[in-house]
């Protein structure tokens, strides 16, 4: 179904009923040893003779749900379910420890025992809340994923393991702090928890190190470490002065856009002055630094990274980054304008949307890019939160901000994104768009995040596009659900259905957190 939102007040009123939230089936595996006592009986027996060509055994579960056991895997097939979520598809050691399934027993709740040439599994399916899977992502980060306050990756030196997880850096861990720390504010806002709000303000105080210990001159580091802890081996990295941390340079454009959209999101929501005053010192830190340098970020050695440059300059070198970058620094100087309430960042960002046409440069994306990038979506998106939130000017929204998203949204709106369908609506608040879509989603985000190697391209329901991805990978024309394919980001392409994981690392999860809260704080999802 969809809905026709409809802002009506700036506290952003919907006209439209809200998604309701219900509870879900989530799915849980957990492997046993061949003859485990644990398991049932009847999985020693030989497999009923399947009717169907193909399927090696086959159970009705307590539920009237079909499991179907293949050579590649198993379905499950139940005609009470939502349309788009009768069959769905169950391989790869995220849930089977082999895709040779031998035998098939249903249990008592749903779920299913299997077993196949490796060991056993029992796939159960437990209803859940969104608010219960939230508080399971929640425990996630704190366990497995918190370094020094930032939100990082883990490798598993054992994979599969995650007793084996260790924190890692990462070339954006600014970035993926700010996305858990926004989603932070969010839940605190729509909760008052003590401990959301806690958890927001480390986060957020990690994202100001970054910027601290490349020498506080408006530069924040991709990442950093404390000597002592294991040493990097890829990328630019510089000590400190004292010897006690490791930081890396060479920043992207990503982590101002990361820095920028959570430090806005804090400084409203938050209710802490000195947090407040700190982000707005690194904000004008940050904006002064770019500003001095001609729209340049500028790194130890004096000259730009390699991504952070928004001059007419490099838009006359790479015009097909001139529309995102454009929308960038648009955003970073109407943030800076909002935070630290000083008016030369709102005269530069007059002069540059208007005297220097960066606002008509945002329109052009349709014309100008090269390729469609899934990071630049998220690099979009973002600052375009900052601009429809702060911007008031109708000449400049309608004329150019809109148009512009809706440029993006041509590719986006296929993939059912949440994050990305609550900023569209904040743009184009009478757009036409799935929210129930995007809530499915959220629904079918797998509870287990660790990066199994996924493969999906064999099946018989999948259509698979013909094209490749930028990095020459065959794409889908399905969408299938985040429960089926591999496990990434918001930045990553959702049409590129197999992977090569080998279970080595786990994703920290706050990809689902931010949709989730945020569309709680809008009141586009309740129930819960």
């Amino acid at each position: 179904m969809r809905f026709l939102l409809i802002v009506l007040s700036t506290a952003v009123l919907w006209s439209a009923e809200p998604v309701r939230l219900t509870p879900t089936a989530q799915k849980f595996r957990t492997f046993y040893p061949a003859g485990a006592p644990e398991a049932p009986a009847a999985l020693k027996t030989p497999a009923l003779k399947a009717p169907l060509d193909g399927v090696t055994d086959l159970a009705t579960a307590s539920d009237g749900a079909v499991w179907y056991g293949t050579a590649q895997g198993l379905i499950r097939w139940d005609a009470a379910a939502r349309p788009r979520d009768r069959y769905q598809y169950f391989a790869g050691q995220r849930y089977l420890p082999s895709n040779e399934i031998e035998r098939v027993v249903a249990d008592t709740q749903g779920g299913v025992w299997v077993r196949t040439p490796t060991g056993l599994a029992h796939i159960e399916l437990r209803r859940m809340t969104l608010l219960q899977k939230a508080a399971l992502f929640e425990e996630r980060v704190r366990l497995r994923h918190d370094r020094h306050g930032m939100v990082s990756p883990s490798r598993l030196t054992v994979p599969g393991d995650l007793k084996s997880s260790r924190t890692r850096d990462d070339d954006n861990d600014g970035l993926w702090t700010g996305i858990y720390a926004a989603a932070e504010c969010y839940r605190f806002a729509v909760t008052g928890s003590a401990e959301a709000q806690a958890r927001a303000k480390k986060a957020i105080e990690a994202m100001l190190f970054l910027e601290q210990v490349a020498g506080s001159r408006g530069f924040p580091a991709r990442s950093c470490i404390e000597k002592g802890e294991p040493m990097p081996t890829d990328g630019e990295w510089h000590w400190t002065d004292d010897g006690k941390y490791y930081w890396k340079g060479d920043t992207s454009s990503d982590e101002i856009v990361g820095h920028m959209y959570a430090y806005a999101i804090a400084y409203d929501l938050l209710p802490d002055p000195a947090l407040k005053q700190r982000i707005a010192a690194t904000t004008r830190r940050i904006m002064d630094h770019i500003l001095a340098n001609g729209y340049y970020l500028i790194d130890l050695d004096g000259k730009p990274t390699r991504w952070g440059k928004w001059s007419r300059q490099y838009f006359d070198e790479a015009p097909g980054d001139s529309a995102l970058n454009s929308l960038e620094l648009l955003s970073f100087l109407k943030t800076a304008a909002h935070i630290t309430g000083d008016g030369k960042y709102e005269r530069e960002y007059r002069k540059a949307a208007i005297d220097l046409k960066y606002a008509e440069q945002t329109a052009r994306y349709r014309e100008l890019h090269e390729e469609i990038n899934y990071s630049d979506e998220e690099l979009a998106m973002l600052p375009f939160y900052c601009l429809f939130l702060y911007e008031k000017d109708p000449a400049l929204l309608d004329k150019y901000y809109r148009p512009a998203l809706d440029q993006w949204w041509a590719n986006i709106q296929r993939e059912d994104n949440p994050l990305w369908t609550l900023i569209y609506l904040m743009g184009r608040p009478q757009g036409t768009v799935d929210l129930h879509g995007a809530v499915r989603t959220l629904y079918r985000q797998p509870i287990d995040l660790i990066t199994w190697t996924v493969k999906n391209s064999h099946r018989a329901d999948v259509v698979m596009s013909g094209t490749k991805d930028r990095f020459q990978k065959p794409e889908a024309a399905t969408l299938l659900p985040p429960d089926e394919r591999p496990v990434m980001k918001w930045n990553a392409n959702p049409f590129i259905i197999d992977s090569n994981g080998e279970g080595r690392g786990e994703d920290d999860g706050a990809a689902f957190l931010l949709p989730y809260w945020f569309g709680r704080y809008q009141k586009l999802f309740a129930g819960e």
